[in-house]
């Protein structure tokens, strides 16, 4: 049979096509190219019969197909006496510390409390209430630093208060001294907190409020809190290079300012200082007199008329810690900084966990000698429990892929066993594919380390271990590390447990804030 003879159609749609070409699909038209090395002539087309093998035409594949194979399916049984006893232990393990946060939460002891508010003051929390956005939460750092640490002393929460909040509509990091916990004195632990807050804003560039209520350095540990590069002095470091970089430093004095802590306002961008109560010099009357002989008060010397009116070393004066507070706000708002919309607005929309995130302590149990089935904890945590993952199906005890918390795209690296050479080349592959794709990433850390043994060594596990370890540390993008389970030996590093950790519940609520 003779080939069917193209339509008017089909010889008028080559007739007007602009540009040469090698084929040409006009309904089942096949193009040949004439013998010579001249371009074909759209005026002269030469037309072959269809082939009795075509090309099968392509179809269309809605989104939600792939979506759908990137379900993760669930296997856990929320009947089981195996999941009821893991849920039972870890939610008397939660309920234990939430007890405890709640005693944190309080600050020093009563006595310390009742003098505090008798001079007319308001508890640090109380502060940070009053600075932050109406309807807005707190998210509060290293809450647990300073717990049994020192022997007889009880130093809650460091004795400082270190988290992000909204102000005025931007994102800040708020540096709150305690004066109920040693009179705000700094130990150790409490100046660790503290640059750990100034390394996260400047990570993260956010402007830094310090509410300064403090005595100084804790005499008795002293020999801990000066000397060392990452001491005392590192505070002021960080203060000028942040500044430097565009960083916005505000200092709202509260109370005693003394010695080295002298510098914190001395060094912001702006400072408040409020009237009767905050007190700036490098040394205070009895050392003065002790020193010069001279006798002066404590307002005489650093009070804050003086340094508002004379000095110059506070730029406003408040007239009690609200009024202070409101300042602060003010000052914020003046910045020209870029406010942040809450992520609903500036992401797109996005799902729940199609499994009940609560199933969580089901799952994992307090048991760190037991394995967690790791895509059960994914398929909880990520939107939609949609999760794409990389390469399934080698180095198969590490787990990544890519997910999305609250709509914004995460990357995920998750333990399921110890590290082998191929689960740290594949993971160092993937870290590197998500920061040049600049996606953040989310550790999931469940690793007692990298395998030992002569076939681990002679397969490079050194070499491949350091790989990993290498991209972690090189990835220029935000890092979140989770441990669900335990975290041991060199593993750690390669699973990074630097940046930022964060307890299992509370993951959701916080990436928002970095993205």
């Amino acid at each position: 049979m003779p080939p069917k003879a193209p339509s008017r159609e089909a010889l008028t749609l080559l007739k007007h096509s602009t540009r040469p070409r090698t084929t040409a699909l006009a309904t089942q038209l096949q193009w040949r190219l004439p013998t010579s090395s001249s371009q074909p002539s759209l005026q002269t087309p030469q037309l072959l019969a269809p082939k009795s093998i075509a090309r099968s035409a392509a179809t269309y594949t809605h989104s939600h197909h792939a979506e759908a194979v990137s379900i993760i399916p669930t296997a856990v049984d929320t009947n089981s006496e195996d999941f009821k006893e893991n849920k039972r232990q870890m939610d008397e393990a939660t309920a234990n510390l939430a007890e405890l946060h709640s005693k944190i939460a309080q600050g020093g002891p009563q006595k310390a409390r009742d003098k505090h508010i008798q001079r007319g003051k308001m508890l640090v929390r109380d502060r940070i209430t009053a600075l932050i956005d109406p309807g807005t939460t707190f998210l509060e750092l290293s809450q647990m630093a300073g717990y049994n640490m020192y022997p007889g002393e009880d130093v809650p929460a460091g004795g400082i208060i270190t988290g992000i909040g909204t102000v005025n509509g931007v994102q800040c990091m708020v540096v709150a001294n305690d004066s109920t916990v040693k009179g705000g004195t700094y130990y150790p632990i409490t100046v660790k907190k503290h640059l750990r807050a100034q390394a996260i804003a400047q990570e993260n560039r956010l402007p830094c409020i310090y509410l300064v209520d403090s005595g100084g350095a804790n005499l008795p540990h002293q020999a801990d809190v000066f000397p060392d590069v990452n001491h005392f002095g590192r505070i002021f470091y960080n203060q000028a290079r942040m500044s430097g970089m565009g960083i916005p430093q505000i200092s709202v004095v509260m109370g005693p300012c003394t010695a080295g802590g002298a510098y914190v306002p001395s060094m912001s961008d702006e400072s408040i200082i409020v009237e009767n109560q905050g007190h700036i010099f490098l040394a205070g009357p009895p050392l003065v007199k002790a020193a010069t002989g001279e006798e002066v008060s404590a307002e005489e010397l650093g009070g804050g008329r003086l340094h508002s009116e004379v000095s110059g070393v506070t730029d406003y004066l408040a007239v009690d810690d609200a009024h202070a507070l409101v300042l602060a706000r003010r000052s914020i708002g003046n910045l020209n900084w870029h406010r942040n919309s809450t992520p609903s607005s500036n992401t797109p929309t996005y799902k729940e966990p199609l499994y009940d995130p609560s199933e969580l302590s089901g799952i994992v149990g307090t048991n760190l000698r037991r394995q967690i089935p790791i895509h059960e904890v994914i398929a909880r945590i990520v939107d939609g429990s949609s999760f794409s993952e990389f390469k399934p199906a080698y180095g198969s005890t590490l787990v990544t892929g890519f997910a999305h918390i609250y709509g914004h795209p995460v990357g995920i690296v998750a333990n399921n066993g110890i590290l082998f050479s191929e689960s740290s080349l594949k993971g160092a592959h993937f870290v590197q594919l998500c920061g040049k794709r600049h996606i953040p990433l989310v550790f999931l850390q469940n690793i007692s380390g990298f395998m030992v043994g002569k076939d681990a060594e002679s397969g490079g596990i050194a070499k491949n271990g350091a790989k990993l370890v290498t991209a972690v540390s090189c990835v220029d993008v935000p890092k979140f590390t989770v441990v669900v389970g335990s975290s041991a030996g060199a593993g750690n590093y390669g699973m990074w447990y630097v940046y930022a950790s964060f307890p299992l519940y509370s993951l959701r609520p916080v990436l928002p804030l970095f993205s």
